[in-house]
């Protein structure tokens, strides 16, 4: 980390507090309102949340601002996991006496739809003195002073990652400290990377491949556990631009007779009936299972088109294996997971800034 260029930050950060008490006053309320809520939620009254307390413990979260209809975001998290177990590895999270790479770990693991950035969030509400926030602006403000080996994508963060990340903000908050800013915690070094590192105009470049750097082939890695994290996170980005874009996404459906596909987007057509699209991805090891489960998916008949998701060489791999299995070849479209997560992020861009202008009220 660039101390020099931090120091040189803190000093502005001090000028600006300096110049704007009523700002500073307001931002250290909101963030004390915070701690005291999530604070307050201990593993007890955790696990005896009804699903509208579990919607308002999370409506609040800034992670959720990509999000016009928090119900529904919600909603579909109770739905693709299980209330209780949802509940459970919640809890488990937060408060276990495990280390935070463990809880973190497992609880990628065995929750979909719930990324870095609301763990993290959620983390650092509760404990401010030992867990950072972790999203794209952290990245942006970490990466620009010159902080080595950040994740550029969800499958990164890992909870080793993650106690890393929190140990380097935890020297940020340290120099904070030193330099005159009273009490300062991780989220109080969030509140600093906002006012003064988004020094990257276009968030969306940190996606942007070097030419130099290699490409991710998802067919040669070796660690089981990373591959699981990619496919979890590919699918739920599906499901989230199936979301954005009007449709009724799910993951982990059985659409067929035998056939249970990782992502669904569904619209339904007045009374006509509803138009289904498949999507399958895939990090490693056989493409049989896959094929298999497409190509059954076509046994329904609201399934209009099926979509492999994955890596350049085996995406060309299973172009050759479906080019005699004349239905699915026909409709099997192919779609580089690269590209969904850049996809992912495009429209999560637009998602929040349009929220942002509270177009429509949230109880609509």
């Amino acid at each position: 980390m660039d101390n020099e260029l931090l120091k040189k930050h803190i000093e502005h950060y001090l000028d600006d507090l300096k110049s704007d008490l009523d700002k500073h006053e307001r931002d250290l309320a909101e963030r004390e309102e915070r701690i005291a809520f999530y604070q307050s939620y201990h593993p007890e009254k955790i696990m005896d949340m009804e699903e509208e307390d579990l919607f308002e413990y999370l409506r609040i979260l800034w992670a959720m601002l990509i999000w016009g209809n928090k119900h529904y975001a919600v909603d579909r998290l109770i739905s693709d996991n299980g209330f209780d177990n949802l509940k459970k590895h919640l809890a488990d999270l937060v408060w276990s006496g495990n280390s935070i790479e463990k809880r973190w770990d497992r609880f990628r693991g065995e929750i979909k739809g719930m990324g870095p950035a609301m763990m993290s969030e959620i983390l650092c509400h509760t404990h401010p003195k030992n867990c950072m926030l972790w999203n794209r602006r952290a990245y942006v403000g970490l990466n620009y002073l010159s902080v080595q080996g950040l994740p550029r994508y969800d499958y990164q963060m890992t909870g080793k990652k993650y106690s890393e990340l929190s140990k380097v903000t935890s020297d940020i908050a340290i120099a904070l400290e030193e330099q005159g800013v009273e009490n300062p915690n991780l989220l109080t070094v969030d509140y600093f990377i906002w006012d003064e590192l988004q020094v990257e105009k276009n968030l969306s470049r940190m996606f942007q491949k070097e030419k130099s750097e290699e490409k991710t082939e998802l067919e040669v890695l070796e660690d089981s556990k990373e591959a699981k994290f990619i496919h979890n996170e590919i699918r739920d980005k599906i499901a989230d631009i199936g979301s954005w874009l009007g449709f009724k996404a799910s993951t982990e459906i059985k659409i067929a007779s035998g056939s249970k596909v990782d992502a669904i987007w569904e619209a339904t057509i007045g009374n006509m009936g509803r138009i289904v699209y498949v999507f399958e991805v895939q990090t490693k090891g056989s493409l049989d299972s896959l094929i298999l489960n497409l190509l059954k998916s076509l046994n329904n008949p609201a399934v209009q088109g099926v979509v492999a998701v994955s890596d350049e060489p085996q995406l060309e791999t299973i172009q050759k294996h479906v080019e005699n299995v004349g239905d699915l070849h026909r409709r099997l479209r192919c779609w580089n997971y690269e590209e969904v997560l850049r996809v992912h992020d495009e429209l999560k861009d637009v998602n929040e800034t349009i929220n942002k202008l509270g177009l429509v009220p949230e109880s609509f």
